[in-house]
């Protein structure tokens, strides 16, 4: 199914989570948020939240700096 990741289309597994989703990209255990259709998905609920064709999801990684 199609989905809209970080702006671009992407092609992912039906029915999978965002926690699924996270794994797929191989994304770090921390400093990571994800928002899906403009709403922040708490990390507990990554595994309970099943993405849907055209959903928004925004992946946002935490940068260090000053």
């Amino acid at each position: 199914m199609k989905i809209i990741l970080n702006s671009k289309e992407q092609i992912v597994d039906e029915g999978i989570s965002v926690d699924g989703l996270a794994a797929q990209l191989g994304l770090p255990q921390g400093g990571v948020a994800i928002a899906v259709n403009n709403r922040i998905v708490k990390r507990d609920e990554w595994r309970d939240t099943l993405l849907k064709e055209n959903d928004s999801v925004i992946i946002i990684k935490a940068a260090c700096g000053g």
